[in-house]
């Protein structure tokens, strides 16, 4: 299983908690997933009153870690503030950290993810950044202190899946030991099971899980590709060939 910062999770799947059509429907979905991590936005309840009461302690009650996020920050200074706010309210130096910086894409921006995993990370914090899969800047993040990259698949809450195989091949081979977490824009546990085929240490999803017909049904499945996604991994895959090879010998086969 992956290890986060020295600390070894439970599974290779981890859930985000919002848009789910009720609480009930997102513990069930969380059990039968087997999700290691939940992932919350600090912005979406207001920790102080009896809905964000109740909010806390249904996260608290499904008994997995929380990797808290700066979901909805525009700038390295919103997140580092939305940082803080978390670890004093989940008393964790874990942050996701996601600096947007294109409204309709969600794309991250960059610089800001830089500038704000810096701060961060010198105030002690374990940061995982919401990336994309450009080389250059996860050597950048790695540098400032990132033990964990999480490059996208695809614009979250598309669904398209791994949009760029190529460059998180490239990423997956250029950093060998570092975790290495596919986060958004999973919409099939087909996906999911494709990036632990190329080797990735985990996914991260949400909207694939919490806005299906069936979301407890949804969370089983990814959880199983996910499984099988890993043992192929581990089971040294052939590899692809262009030209056809028969799967029974002709070697002593009988000549009419």
């Amino acid at each position: 299983m992956p290890t986060f910062y020295g600390t070894e999770v439970t599974s290779r799947l981890m859930l985000g908690t919002a848009q789910y059509p009720s609480p009930a429907i997102l513990a069930e979905a969380f059990r039968l997933s087997g999700a290691g991590i939940a992932t919350v936005s600090v912005r979406r309840e207001a920790g102080g009153d009896q809905t964000g009461q109740d909010f806390w302690a249904l996260i608290r009650d499904l008994g997995v870690a929380v990797l808290p996020n700066t979901a909805g920050c525009y700038s390295a200074r919103e997140a580092v503030t939305t940082a803080q706010m978390a670890r004093e309210l989940f008393d964790t130096n874990w942050i996701k950290l996601e600096v947007i910086g294109h409204a309709d894409t969600l794309q991250p921006d960059l610089f800001g993810l830089v500038e704000a995993a810096a701060q961060l990370a010198e105030d002690g914090f374990e940061v995982f950044p919401y990336c994309t899969e450009d080389l250059v800047l996860c050597e950048r993040l790695v540098e400032i202190g990132c033990k964990v990259l999480m490059p996208w698949g695809a614009p979250i809450g598309t669904g398209l899946g791994l949009n760029n195989i190529y460059g998180l091949r490239s990423l997956r081979a250029h950093f060998p030991d570092i975790p290495l977490v596919v986060d958004a824009g999973l919409g099939l546990p087909s996906h999911a099971a494709q990036a632990m085929e190329m080797g990735y240490d985990a996914v991260l999803l949400n909207t694939a899980v919490a806005k299906a017909g069936n979301p407890v049904a949804m969370a089983r499945a990814f959880a199983l590709a996910v499984e099988a996604g890993a043992l192929a991994a581990g089971a040294d895959p052939m590899d692809a060939r262009d030209m056809a090879a028969p799967s029974t010998p002709v070697f002593g086969k009988a000549i009419l």
